[in-house]
């Protein structure tokens, strides 16, 4: 039987209202107002100096509150395919269709690259955005001067993030991922480390006696404010030590080799922490309490949309892990930050399974569904974005309404052809498993195979790609940049990554 750790007050299901507010939206001059660490660092400086160039063009109002959704690897040829493959799943025209994300009222192009790097990972990325400044591969936390894997380089190289600066303001704050919670982007939202890869203590290759912790540990014994308030997602694994067996899946256990068992540290905080890892106890809990909730739904990371609807017991969707968690962020009157990862848009991409990445992007648009009808536009700044793009394209002369995973077609039954004389799939991808190119006995061969027969929407169908890779790379063109509300003037033309940070901070009156 499941157990799971529950507060004394229950409701059934998620019996949740609109959390919007008749105060008077908060006023910069009424919150804390800090220098960030990297303060003075050059893109910290240019962006927000660009930043308030386009503040001193308007009027702009004050955030009470800010939500920031990222869609990993959502490039906009996967907002396009996700349009379609929404509408058409809906049974409407899917070219006419519109996202609720497309649908918000100020639009920008973000540019991807990091430090170091032409095309950037999910930690470089979700750096900049969190912290205003750009940084190299693979670290989080850190600044431009902090190599990639060296704890000993690390020091004195930390940057403040936007929910520590609402932290030490008196806000609320929560992260909400799809993905493990110690994984690249929402551990942006809390961790220094030199590697994004240090999830766990097994991890960290000896960097311990450095002084070098990891990212597990770091959010349990995180230190700003009276930390967060609600933190949902996978990575169950990441807490729990090799003995102890996980309580879902009997076959699986832990993996920390240092005797810490972190769920029980974050449950022993005080008697508002709980935690919670199912179905059952997410229906079972209150969030429109005091409630310190650390909700982990899987050893790794949680199920993709398409499993999840299928799993009857199974674990909450992204729509309801987000009202969830505004629900638990709103009874705190001073305002809060809310991060929301649709994280397994990338995992469906780097599989070559389009299908996947679809329908995580849908879950997601769902989720901001939810979070515009639950606030108040006048006090509550919405921002969709995606940390980086992928290869993935949509190709060929397909009649309209032709189902977007379905082969290219001008008519029904008439398939596209290429000049090897067999159909292809409208979408595609550039690289990954899904390769035409196969090696054998150290030769490699590029021998598309024909899928004149074969069924391209079924759930675990791969893309074809060219270039042969276990997993799909990440695109390096320009993301799209989707806000609403008090601030959201300030996202227009092409943007810096980096400069999402100070629309945020500055909207929330928490930096100059």
């Amino acid at each position: 039987m499941k157990q799971t750790v529950l507060l004394s007050t229950l409701v059934g299901g998620l019996a949740l209202t609109a959390c919007t507010s008749l105060t008077p939206p908060v006023k910069p001059t009424d919150r804390l107002v800090e220098a960030p660490k990297q303060a003075g660092d050059s893109y910290y400086v240019t962006a927000s100096a660009a930043v308030d160039a386009r503040r001193l063009e308007q009027k702009i109002a004050s955030a009470k509150n800010v939500i920031l959704f990222i869609g990993d690897g959502m490039g906009i040829s996967t907002l396009t395919a996700g349009r379609i493959y929404a509408g058409q799943k809906k049974g409407l025209d899917g070219e006419s269709y519109k996202l609720t994300i497309e649908q918000m009222s100020h639009l920008a192009l973000s540019k991807t690259y990091a430090h170091d790097g032409q095309i950037a990972d999910s930690a470089s990325t979700a750096t900049a955005i969190v912290t205003g400044a750009k940084v190299n591969m693979r670290t989080l936390g850190l600044t431009k001067e902090a190599p990639f894997g060296r704890c000993e380089n690390s020091k004195g190289h930390e940057a403040t993030t936007l929910f520590e600066l609402a932290e030490k303001a008196g806000l609320a704050t929560g992260v909400v991922s799809t993905a493990r919670i110690t994984h690249a982007t929402p551990a942006s939202t809390y961790a220094k480390s030199a590697s994004r890869n240090w999830e766990n203590d097994t991890e960290l290759g000896g960097e311990e006696s450095a002084g070098c912790k990891d990212i597990a540990a770091q959010l349990i014994d995180w230190p700003a404010g009276d930390g967060f308030e609600v933190v949902f997602g996978g990575g169950r694994q990441n807490f729990m030590t090799s003995e102890q067996k996980d309580p879902e899946y009997e076959k699986k256990s832990g993996r920390r080799k240092d005797g810490r068992d972190l769920i029980s540290e974050w449950t022993s905080k005080s008697d508002a922490h709980t935690f919670i890892w199912d179905q059952a106890g997410f229906d079972a809990t209150d969030f429109a309490s005091d409630a310190k909730v650390l909700g982990l739904f899987e050893p790794s990371h949680m199920q993709f949309e398409l499993d999840r609807s299928k799993d009857k017991a199974g674990e909450p969707s992204l729509a309801d892990l987000t009202k969830a968690a505004i629900t638990r962020v709103s009874q705190n009157d001073k305002g809060y930050v809310l991060m929301v990862e649709g994280g397994r848009v990338d995992h469906g991409h780097h599989a070559n399974n389009a299908k996947r990445a679809l329908e995580d992007v849908d879950a997601l648009d769902n989720a901001v569904k939810a979070a515009l009808d639950m606030t108040n536009d006048e006090e509550t700044l919405i921002l969709v974005t995606a940390d980086h793009s992928h290869v993935f394209v949509i190709a060929g002369y397909s009649a309209r309404n032709n189902p977007i995973l379905g082969k290219s077609a001008t008519g029904i039954g008439t398939y596209n052809k290429a000049a090897d004389g067999k159909p292809y799939t409208t979408l595609g991808y550039w690289n990954g498993p899904g390769s035409v190119c196969t090696e054998k006995d150290g030769q490699m061969t590029c021998l598309r195979p024909d899928i004149s027969k074969v069924d391209t929407e079924a759930d675990n169908y791969l893309q074809q790609s060219l270039l042969p890779m276990s997993s799909e790379t990440h695109g390096g063109e320009d993301v799209a940049i989707f806000a609403s509300g008090p601030g959201s003037e300030l996202v227009n033309g092409v943007m810096e990554e980096n400069e999402i940070f100070h629309v945020l901070a500055k909207s929330l009156g928490l930096t100059e």
